[in-house]
């Protein structure tokens, strides 16, 4: 038994790198002496004070940290100041981020909840070492698929490969649920208005996802079904949801007398039902070490995005995120922009106390990019136990949501400025917008209005109003942060994505829980397929029999 306990301890402390030894400790983060060191820190920022006057305008321009493509960083607005950025440089040496950031993109198995590799930062560019896995180098797979994909492209938008009737396909459309919609989607629509005002807009884009018939419908019935292809996108091949979506496009197509094997592809993995099915025209991989929401850079987003827009806007789109993984290496915490996001986020989770996050974008583009945040964050570190199973006692990851602004600022601002909860505030904006076409009203353009508006939020939240009237009263104290670019490119797309997926990643690592495993997806999957096949009792079967099943 002795043996078993040393050996558990050993694997809870240390991982091996191809021959050598690295020694990477994880601990929960209240055993870290930094945890303490920060708590005993509170909060101790007035932000109506630091960001009024000149302290203000210094701090603005102090407290910024350049990304690539463009972007920076700027956390003036944050309930934080030099001894907390210290400490939280503390932190970060302490919990290892660089080295189990370096573990992670060298191949070690850092998903110990299903045993897994890491590896969607390899659909984008290499870091370290060759990675080998199931005897396949996988930097060269992911790079094959990519290849294959550009291919396949290019062969749609020359005619080589058309319709039954010879015609060119003009609209594509993604079949898939979670990770296989919503980052690909938010992608899309992030992209499409520059593509079309950049002449590479090649493909409109569609999407169906939910498993309730008026999604699939409702997108059906606005296509023109003979000239559109159809992506399949399940890496099991057995998704309930995906396949029933799948079917109902598949009877659609026959009812239109048009044969569904030569409008339909698949994004699967290679061992899976689909990947050599006569039901599609082609198919493309991925492997289990590429979670769904971390796939948008991988086939799952690279078909249908190079299919829209052109590979080589794709590839734009891989070279801004690499830049910014390239970025999230470095120790320095004032110049890696994902990690002293996650920082602060930790700071405002577990010392000031704030349970939510909200993400907004002032940019219409970016519409359903917090969605894609939703999963991303909360599937990745919605969780109550560590890397090992056992419970912590601290809390982990936040609630998110979010709006576009200006929309925002018409719904759910009022309880962001006055509301008893105080919830950070991560703010997106460009100097330019996609089309740059607008026009002057009452002395300013639409964008100048937009980037108005997003200034004067973060100053808002920031300092607050007096007011004698108690309804007129703004406390201020509300704490922000801005991701700030030029314009929203390709690039600067995949740097803010790639930022994102990084800050999720290194707070994992703080929490020291398993960013890369979602069971908490599974419960209800079983239990729908019980209620579906009348094997129910109880509760579930009076639920049942109210929703008619």
């Amino acid at each position: 038994m002795k043996c078993c306990a040393d050996l558990h301890l050993f694997m809870r402390c240390s991982i091996f790198r191809k021959g050598d030894f690295l020694m990477v400790v994880w601990k929960n983060f209240d055993e870290l002496d930094s945890y303490k060191k920060l708590n005993e820190l509170g909060d101790r920022v007035d932000l109506p004070a630091v960001m009024s006057g000149a302290s203000g305008e210094k701090r603005v321009a102090g407290y910024s940290v350049p990304m690539s493509s463009g972007l920076s960083y700027n956390f003036a607005s944050k309930k934080v100041d030099d001894e907390v950025l210290g400490v939280l440089s503390e932190l970060a040496a302490e919990a290892q981020l660089t080295d189990k950031f370096a573990a992670l993109y060298n191949g070690e198995m850092i998903n110990t909840g299903e045993k897994r590799l890491v590896l969607h930062q390899l659909c984008r560019g290499q870091l370290g070492s060759d990675v080998i896995a199931d005897g396949v180098n996988k930097r060269e797979f992911y790079l094959a698929q990519q290849h294959s994909a550009a291919a396949f492209a290019r062969k749609v938008h020359s005619g080589e490969i058309t319709n039954a009737n010879g015609e060119k396909f003009t609209t594509v459309v993604q079949i898939g649920i979670g990770g296989s919609d919503l980052g690909p989607r938010a992608v899309y629509l992030a992209l499409e208005n520059w593509a079309r005002k950049n002449d590479t807009f090649r493909m409109e884009a569609r999407f169906i996802s939910n498993v309730d018939p008026d999604d699939a419908a409702a997108v059906l019935g606005a296509i023109d079904i003979a000239h559109t292809l159809f992506i399949l996108v399940s890496k099991s091949g057995t998704t309930l949801e995906t396949l029933t979506n799948e079917s109902f496009v598949k009877a659609a197509l026959k009812n239109a007398g048009l044969d569904p094997a030569k409008h339909m592809v698949a994004v699967t993995s290679e061992t899976s039902p689909l990947a050599k099915s006569s039901d599609y025209l082609a198919a493309f991989f991925m492997d289990d070490y590429i979670g769904g929401r971390y796939s948008s850079s991988s086939a799952v987003g690279g078909v249908v995005l190079s299919l829209a827009f052109g590979p080589e806007v794709f590839a734009r789109f891989l070279d801004g995120a690499a830049a910014e993984d390239r970025l999230a290496a470095n120790p320095d915490i004032l110049k890696n922009p994902a990690m002293l996001d996650a920082l602060i986020g930790v700071y405002e989770r577990n010392v000031l106390g704030f349970a939510s996050t909200a993400v907004l974008p002032y940019s219409q583009a970016m519409s359903r990019f917090p969605a894609h945040l939703q999963q991303l964050d909360m599937e990745s570190n919605g969780k109550s136990v560590n890397r090992f199973g056992e419970p912590v006692s601290y809390k982990t990851g936040p609630a998110i949501f979010g709006e576009p602004g200006t929309n925002g600022q018409h719904s759910f601002y009022q309880l962001l400025h006055q509301g008893t909860d105080i919830i950070p505030l991560q703010f997106i904006g460009f100097r330019r917008s996609q089309a740059e076409t607008d026009v002057v009203i009452q002395d300013s353009t639409s964008q100048q209005k937009l980037c108005a508006n997003v200034a004067a939020q973060i100053m808002a939240f920031a300092c607050g109003k007096d007011s004698e009237d108690k309804n007129k009263y703004f406390a201020g104290g509300r704490p922000s942060s801005i991701i700030v670019g030029e314009q929203l490119t390709p690039e600067a797309m995949g740097a803010i994505l790639a930022h994102f997926e990084n800050k999720v990643m290194f707070q994992g690592f703080v929490w020291n829980i398993n960013s890369f495993d979602q069971e908490g997806v599974q419960l209800g999957k079983v239990l729908a397929k019980k209620v579906l096949a009348h094997e129910t009792d109880g509760a579930l079967k009076a639920y049942s029999d109210l929703l008619g099943i």
